[in-house]
């Protein structure tokens, strides 16, 4: 049933460029159409995410669910989880982003930011 859902989310929202993530009005967003961001602290390439304890729970990683080629990749976070990335930046959704199409956490602190493809 997953897997409808997000093939016809695909097709009424754009191609997909991996996993559950795909471009919509030239920025990310997973399956359900919400948005993905990545955080400044983070240093591209590094394998690690600099969101952990408290920051995780308002800002939830985006986790892969089957292969990934580039510029996608998988990270291991802290607590061992699996962590999609894009250009070697570790992605993550926003608590407070309810609905598609909500951007509520681009630029919170000059330190999140939407990813534009």
């Amino acid at each position: 049933m997953k897997l409808a859902i997000a093939l016809t989310a695909v097709l009424l929202s754009g191609s997909v460029l991996a996993d559950d993530v795909m471009k919509k009005d030239g920025i990310l967003v997973n399956a359900a159409g919400l948005t993905v961001y990545t955080f400044d602290k983070d240093t591209a390439g590094s394998g690690k995410s600099a969101c952990n304890g408290p920051c995780i729970d308002n800002w939830p990683a985006v986790t892969p669910s089957a292969s990934v080629t580039a510029p996608y990749s998988v990270i291991t976070r802290d607590d061992g989880s699996k962590q999609l990335a894009y250009q070697g930046k570790p992605l993550y959704l926003f608590k407070k982003d309810a609905k598609p199409g909500d951007r509520n956490g681009d630029n919170f602190k000059d330190i999140w930011h939407v990813v534009k493809d």
